[in-house]
């Protein structure tokens, strides 16, 4: 999914619009709505993200050198967590590992207000993804290393 079409900035700003929690909520389904069709053969335990209520998938697709963009692909059967994947792809999909690393995905969640707003399971599994993404990261670092 490169450079998702909607970009962490404008889900900011989005956001930063939308002032009552109701209507934030409908945008994430609205945004996970928008996600492409995840393929149907990536819905496999090696590709499922442990530590979700729902279920979650992530593929990840590393590109080459040092620094390689990594290119990261997501799914969930409920939808509003379909919604929270798409604001994490679009906070790390199609950045060089080196900046996923960097990126304080609690700050830009905080910043949404969404830690205030999900229940302990979807919070944890939220960080699951963070987690997920941040090590396969770093495994690309390594691997070009």
């Amino acid at each position: 999914m490169r450079a998702m079409a909607h970009g962490i900035q404008a889900i900011r700003d989005d956001f930063a619009f939308l002032e009552e929690w109701e209507d934030r909520y409908r945008y994430v389904i609205d945004l996970g709505a928008a996600l492409p069709p995840f393929p149907e053969e990536s819905r496999s335990d090696a590709q499922k993200v442990p530590g979700c209520v729902s279920q979650v998938w992530l593929t990840t697709e590393v590109g080459g050198g040092a620094d390689p963009v990594i290119d990261f692909r997501g799914d969930s059967d409920a939808h509003i967590v379909r919604g929270l994947v798409a604001i994490v792809l679009a906070l790390f999909s199609g950045r060089r590992a080196s900046d996923i690393l960097s990126t304080d995905a609690e700050a830009v969640l905080k910043e949404l207000g969404l830690d205030e707003h999900l229940s302990p399971q979807r919070a944890n599994g939220l960080r699951s993804m963070v987690k997920r993404i941040k090590r396969d990261a770093q495994a690309a670092l390594k691997q070009t290393a």
